[in-house]
């Protein structure tokens, strides 16, 4: 029997791109930044617009780095950002199919990518057949289920679940940064080096953009669509939960940080 179809819970809904569009490779990937050196090829799974991939193309003059998504729209606006620079590009790929001779990479990263997966462990045992013996295999995952904030709103108790109970129904999970050194050591992978890091949301205008891309992709993004049509919740909840996170961004003392699981994997 085949695996099902990934499902990508958040889709490109605009709330969603404008949070990918923040992204660099220095607030998003820096457990791996000191890793890279000139002249090194890498992989970018699941590239997205592309914001991380350029950061990281940037760190290996004299070598290439390759972007590859599976949705053809953000690639375009991925090569929009490329901004000519000559040891970067970007292509359609699937995770569990690289169409790459084996040992192709010096480094192959995926974030916030493995959480989305049916078979994140298949996922990785194919980021590490195309990575090099010595290479290293990077990936970096949110945690819903150790996301804090101040002050308790309720509705973003209803959030998490709600959010939890869709991604999970789309055979992903939502807790993945837990996961990924369980994951990487089922995929055979070893020579782990596991870390955590966070975003946090405090000031005035961070408060604003990360309760107003929720309030948005609570309120009309394919994630909200999914929600209502497999019964999970109601218009009238989602409007709920949509200004309760407009009321958290809106407190004088709003807090909100996203934990953030990491592994580094040296290929043998």
């Amino acid at each position: 029997m085949g695996r099902m179809p990934d499902v990508y819970t958040h889709g490109h809904h605009e709330s969603v791109l404008r949070s990918h569009r923040w992204r660099t490779a220095e607030n998003s990937a820096a457990y791996l930044l000191a890793r890279l050196e000139p002249g090194m090829r890498v992989l970018d799974v699941g590239c997205g617009p592309g914001t991380i991939t350029a950061g990281l193309a940037d760190r290996v003059p004299g070598g290439h780095v390759t972007g590859i998504d599976t949705a053809a729209g953000v690639l375009e606006q991925a090569r929009e950002l490329a901004g000519g620079r000559d040891n970067l590009d970007f292509a359609p790929g699937d995770v569990y199919a690289l169409d790459y001779p084996d040992g192709t990479f010096s480094v192959v990263h995926a974030h916030q990518v493995l959480q989305h997966l049916g078979d994140p462990v298949a996922a990785l045992r194919e980021m590490g057949r195309v990575c090099r013996p010595g290479g290293l295999v990077a990936a970096r995952d949110a945690d819903y289920g150790s996301m804090a904030w101040y002050p308790g709103i309720p509705a973003l108790d209803d959030w998490r679940a709600l959010y939890q109970r869709v991604a999970r129904g789309n055979g992903g999970e939502p807790d993945a940064g837990r996961r990924l050194h369980a994951w990487a050591r089922e995929a055979g992978l070893a020579g782990l080096t596991i870390s955590t890091s966070t975003w946090t949301y405090a000031t005035p205008e961070e408060r604003a953009w990360w309760g107003g891309l929720w309030a948005d992709r609570t309120s009309g993004s394919p994630y909200a669509d999914m929600a209502v049509a497999r019964g999970f919740a109601g218009q009238d909840d989602l409007r709920r939960i949509a200004d309760g996170w407009r009321r958290w961004a809106e407190h004088p003392d709003g807090w909100f940080t996203v934990v953030n699981g990491e592994i580094l994997c040296r290929v043998s």
